[in-house]
């Protein structure tokens, strides 16, 4: 049996009821109970936006599921939120994917399929952490090619940053500051380097997630005063916040997205590659 929230609704179709009560009290309630009574079941929710009010809607129905003996086989979330949150860089942070793991682990959710997930540098595969498998599928390839076939047949891919080396040719290196005053915690990007030889290329800039868009921007700013014919963005998790998408589209020839988050640029679909 499928568990679907109604976020899922544009690849699903939703059994599962979500509302908020007045006090922004979140209520979940599963619209045919009986059929998931000792079924094995699979939930299917988005985790963004709005990423803590979705988290706890998901640990509500997982828990429910349990009450009424379904066996949890796990949770496809497309973005995993807190997911950039792996390590500790100042003492006294919270390291919040371990304690998300954890709260998915006790709620039955043992295994999740995400997709791109930040802190798995190396593409496809499963992992464990905090007693969660993870199943980590790439939209890279669907991605590269998608863009060969509406943007350049001769792409030279390139990753901003390190991190998603994985997903192109070849890699820059992102170099980030302090984190900055006030009350975002946001780690500036003083500058992206390493962009290699790209005069008179078809370049592809393709990164797990665009959020601010700040490496981004970096990035085709220096592959254009670099000499590159046309330049494509690419990204998995397309957040565009605040104006990001306002300047990467005045920049770049060319933009395309999955449909992890619903976003006007995404075409590519997530749901093909489970």
């Amino acid at each position: 049996m499928d568990a679907v929230m109604p976020n899922f609704s544009d690849v699903l179709g939703p059994n599962v009821e979500v509302k908020t009560f007045p006090d922004g009290d979140s209520y979940v309630r599963i619209l045919e109970p009986e059929m998931f009574k000792g079924k094995e079941t699979t939930i299917y929710s988005r985790l963004w936006p709005e990423q803590n009010s979705r988290i706890f809607e998901l640990v509500l129905l997982a828990r429910t599921l349990r009450k009424m003996d379904a066996k949890i086989e796990g949770a496809v979330v497309p973005y995993l939120p807190y997911s950039r949150q792996d390590k500790i860089f100042l003492e006294g942070e919270a390291l919040s994917i371990d304690i998300l793991l954890n709260l998915f682990a006790e709620s039955g959710i043992k295994k999740i399929t995400t997709f791109d997930c930040h802190f798995i540098k190396s593409g496809r595969g499963e992992y464990e952490r905090e007693g969660v498998r993870i199943k980590n599928i790439s939209l890279a390839n669907m991605l590269v090619e998608k863009a060969k076939k509406e943007f350049s047949k001769n792409l030279t891919t390139i990753s901003p940053d390190e991190g998603a080396g994985y997903m192109a040719e070849k890699a820059m290196k992102k170099i980030r500051g302090e984190y900055i005053e006030g009350k975002e915690a946001y780690r500036r990007i003083e500058r992206v380097e390493g962009v290699g030889e790209v005069e008179g290329k078809d370049i592809l800039i393709i990164d797990d997630m665009i959020s601010t868009g700040g490496t981004m921007v970096r990035a085709v700013e220096n592959v254009k005063k670099a000499g590159a014919r046309k330049v494509g963005v690419a990204t998995v998790h397309a957040f565009f916040l605040k104006d990001s998408l306002d300047r990467i589209e005045r920049m770049a020839d060319y933009i395309i997205a999955a449909n992890t988050i619903p976003n006007k640029h995404a075409k590519i679909n997530f749901m093909e590659a489970l």
